[in-house]
């Protein structure tokens, strides 16, 4: 059985920092693609960052230079690190897995930025 569960998420003040774990579990993770995305109620879903799995990182326009995904396949775990938050960055953070056509979702983690 596939899980990815996300952690991390919870109430932060603008320019503060937070970093999301996803902890998967039921794939060969270190030959996935990881990514991150977030939603607000009544939009689309959005990507955030992605990492290959040899490494390489890239990132939404919004949140470049703010933001880092990483991994640690010993732990078959992605992060992401999360600094100098803004209020538009208040969201559901959701943890993504691909191989191919192959993908899979965690259930998302609530990160917001208020004062």
């Amino acid at each position: 059985q596939v899980q990815l569960v996300e952690s991390g998420g919870g109430l932060v003040q603008p320019g503060g920092s937070r970093r999301l774990s996803c902890a998967t579990s039921g794939i060969a993770f270190s030959i996935y693609a990881m990514g991150w995305y977030r939603q607000v109620p009544g939009q689309q879903r959005e990507w955030v960052a992605v990492i290959t799995s040899g490494g390489d990182t890239n990132y939404a326009d919004s949140v470049k230079g703010r933001f880092t995904i990483s991994r640690d396949n010993a732990k078959n775990t992605v992060y992401l690190q999360m600094n100098s938050l803004k209020p538009e960055d208040t969201a559901v953070y959701y943890c993504h897995a691909q191989l191919s056509s192959i993908y899979y979702w965690g259930q998302g983690t609530q990160v917001t930025v208020a004062s």
